[in-house]
């Protein structure tokens, strides 16, 4: 299984749609950011982990599933980056491959250091778009494929429906 382990707010301050979105309403930034990590789960099949980072909020290490993905904000005194790095030990095991997405240099050589690999947020951002143009290519594939009938009928017989469906003789 594959795990992509994201620093949030390091992609809100990275993807421009986001960084724009955080001035108006920050909650707003973060509700888009996982729309877009639920498709890329959806899409790949991945587990996808968030972390935010809630170092100066007081309390617990706080979880939630927002758009069936794994949300975690970090615990009192805890930076995103503890949280990561934990999550990386706790997680990796020769089964799986666990890539963290952040474009935090010195938190990028130390979670390669523990075995996982890395993606930027740039990275990420070309993924997430590359997986959305093959979607609307897929869909305009189905729509060209798409059958006008459930039922395959000759032309004789849909004539005749018409003319029926029309009230004509």
């Amino acid at each position: 299984m594959i795990t992509v382990i994201i620093d949030g707010y390091n992609m809100i301050g990275a993807w421009d749609e986001l960084k724009s979105l955080k001035e108006i309403d920050f909650e707003q930034a973060r509700d888009r950011l996982m729309e877009m990590l639920s498709e890329y789960q959806a899409h790949y099949g991945y587990r996808v982990i968030v972390v935010f980072d809630a170092y100066f909020v007081r309390g617990k290490e706080y979880k939630e599933k927002k758009h069936n993905v794994e949300v975690i904000f970090t615990k009192e005194k805890e930076t995103a980056d503890e949280c990561i790095e934990r999550l990386v030990k706790k997680l990796k095991n020769v089964r799986d491959q666990i890539y963290v997405a952040t474009s935090d240099y010195a938190e990028q050589r130390t979670i390669f250091g523990s075995g996982a690999l890395r993606k930027s947020a740039r990275e990420l951002y070309i993924e997430l778009e590359a997986m959305e143009q093959r979607i609307d290519e897929r869909i305009e594939i189905q729509k060209k494929e798409k059958p006008t009938s459930k039922i395959v009928l000759d032309e004789q017989v849909l004539k005749v429906f018409e003319k029926w469906r029309r009230g004509s003789k």
